[in-house]
């Protein structure tokens, strides 16, 4: 499979759990995929994908599963976190070969573009509910990031 089909299919595993669903189906051009989520019998052991933490893995049965997270830094206590509203690909400037919307150091306001979550196509430009200085951009560009997934750290 191919990394951009690859990453396709881990997005739809991502919201295959995140709406409790049991199946999805959705087409994109030519191609068809079709997930379906069943409880695997508690004597079955469930293989995970020893890859990048977060990403889903198709487990004995074609169940569904998520990796488990790496351990997460901890913010300092004045740091305000900006999270991600939806499952996406994390991407740091509007076209490759950009610059970043905001970079480590820099002082943002409210309303000010910091990221842009692609999901299913649809670019979500991610914007500041906070002013103050990026102290942290936690995901890579082009990385997987979950629902209330920390982005940023800013602090005042």
């Amino acid at each position: 499979m191919e990394d951009h089909e690859a990453s396709r299919v881990r997005a739809l595993g991502e919201i295959l759990m995140e709406f409790d669903l049991d199946l999805i189906r959705v087409k994109v051009g030519d191609a068809e995929y079709e997930l379906v989520r069943r409880e695997l019998p508690t004597s079955v052991p469930v293989a995970y994908a020893s890859a990048p933490a977060l990403l889903p893995s198709v487990g004995v049965n074609g169940a569904a599963g998520v990796a488990a997270p790496a351990a997460a830094p901890s913010a300092p206590d004045r740091a305000l976190k900006v999270t991600a509203p939806v499952v996406g690909v994390f991407y740091r400037s509007a076209t490759p070969g950009s610059e970043p919307f905001v970079s480590v150091g820099d002082r943002v306001t409210v309303g000010q573009p910091l990221c842009i979550l692609e999901a299913m196509k649809l670019m979500n430009e991610i914007t500041s509910d906070f002013a103050g200085v990026v102290t942290r951009i936690l995901p890579e560009n082009g990385e997987l990031v979950r629902l209330n997934e920390e982005l940023f750290w800013i602090e005042p």
